[in-house]
């Protein structure tokens, strides 16, 4: 199964290489969104100040949620998700696999910008490491969610929409949790408690997750 893992993410790492268009357009709507909040805004630094977590997660989110279309797509449409259906190893090991190449292209290079991103905000260094580290944690669970919405959606028309529709409300926790680490590191409990609830949320749709999205599939290929 570990064979399988590695073989799986390596793959969909290689693919993602020969479509970099399809990697970088997520990428670039994050940094343009969140570049234009500040211009729209004007100079006011308490507010930006206020508005940055909530911003930049809020782009995150729409970001990942552009990139769960391509998720299972090529393989359905080349017949690479048959041959993983009737693989040996457990369906829910090479999804795993497939989540974690996504986050690697399209919630990593979130985590990594997020700092520079946050610095047209006026955050405070403190603050903008528990923004990243916020995402780096909420980040996984979006892509594990919304791997369920892709899988659903498989082979129908408008998968987009229905894909949007199906995670954002699913998402909302993780929104509200992630966006008030930033609040609560000046508080005086700190965010201690927010981000152990991320990395609650986190764990247990690693737990969960992969075995949803396999049913998803099984179901889509019938």
């Amino acid at each position: 199964m570990l064979r399988t893992f590695r073989v799986t993410l390596w793959r969909d790492l290689l693919l993602a290489r020969r479509r970099r268009a399809e990697v970088l357009t997520p990428l670039f709507f994050f940094m343009m969104a969140a570049s234009l909040f500040p211009l729209g805004i004007g100079p006011e630094g308490a507010l930006l100040r206020t508005l940055a977590p909530g911003i930049l997660w809020v782009t995150g989110l729409l970001a990942s949620l552009m990139s769960l279309g391509r998720l299972f797509e090529q393989d359905w449409a080349d017949g690479t998700l048959e041959q993983m259906l009737l693989s040996p190893d457990p369906l829910a090991v090479i999804v795993a696999a497939k989540v974690l190449a996504h986050w690697l292209l399209s919630g990593l290079p979130l985590v990594l910008l997020s700092p520079v991103l946050a610095l047209q905000f006026g955050l405070p260094a403190e603050a903008v490491g528990a923004l990243a580290l916020s995402l780096a944690l909420g980040t996984p669970v979006l892509s594990l969610v919304g791997a369920i919405g892709a899988a659903l959606t498989l082979g129908l028309r408008g998968s987009g929409v229905l894909v949007a529709l199906l995670v954002l409300p699913l998402c909302m926790p993780v929104l509200i949790f992630g966006a008030g680490v930033v609040d609560a590191w000046s508080a005086p409990q700190g965010p201690s408690a927010h981000l152990s609830l991320l990395a609650g949320l986190l764990m247990g749709a690693a737990a969960l997750c992969p075995w949803a999205v396999a049913a998803a599939l099984r179901l889509a290929a019938e």
